[in-house]
């Protein structure tokens, strides 16, 4: 029994592993801006090979890697066009005949607000996991702990794309930093990563108290 668990989770962890391939090849021909997707798929190359290599040491859940691959494809498609380039209000009208922004009330390009939202609530179930498999937190801890990682992360994250927008400046610099003339993005983004971390943790938290209730 044991021996079809572990094939079938293989099984699931390479399918997973060979779409997320495909769809990033995909979209890394030509890309709107070749450097700009270059800078955005260094975090890429640095987490999906960790994963990878520390798959028979630590092992997450179905749901877990399902969350960070739906992450991941987002991020492909933000690299793709850049992040406040991807024309998601173009296809939204194309589909309805209606403006998604105008809808909503929103005058920017809102796919990198919506993902940082995103990030915040996808990466947390295996931060809880990575917490309960390496340094298991007790009591309110449990809770507190993977919110405080996954925001440390966002708050890194806007500091790398500072210093490269310094390092680089010009078209790149502002392509990878993205702000879209808002002097406030970099703090909205991590507070918009808090929020979806947030309810992701209540969420699993729900969840638990639910199987337990059952």
């Amino acid at each position: 029994m044991d021996r079809e668990y572990e094939g079938a989770s293989a099984r699931f962890g390479l399918t997973l592993l060979a779409l997320f391939a495909l769809a990033a090849v995909a979209l890394g021909i030509a890309p709107r801006y070749r450097q700009d997707w270059a800078l955005e798929n260094a975090i890429v190359l640095v987490a999906v090979p960790l994963l990878v290599f520390g798959w028979r040491r630590l092992r997450f859940s179905r749901g877990a890697y399902l969350a960070l691959f739906a992450f991941l494809l987002l991020h492909e498609v933000g690299a793709h066009y850049t992040y406040s380039e991807v024309p998601y209000d173009e296809a939204f009208a194309r589909l309805t005949g209606h403006s998604l922004n105008a809808l909503l009330g929103l005058h920017r390009n809102h796919f990198d607000r919506a993902v940082h939202f995103l990030y915040g609530a996808l990466v947390t179930p295996m931060a809880v996991e990575l917490f309960a498999h390496r340094a298991p937190p007790r009591g309110v801890w449990r809770w507190i702990l993977p919110v405080c990682f996954v925001m440390s992360h966002s708050v890194i994250y806007e500091l790398v794309e500072w210093l490269a927008a310094l390092r680089f400046g010009g078209e790149l610099g502002a392509a990878y930093l993205g702000t879209q003339g808002d002097s406030w993005d970099a703090q909205q983004d991590m507070a918009l990563a808090a929020l979806g971390s947030v309810l992701s943790m209540g969420l699993l938290a729900w969840r638990g108290r639910q199987a337990r209730a059952g």
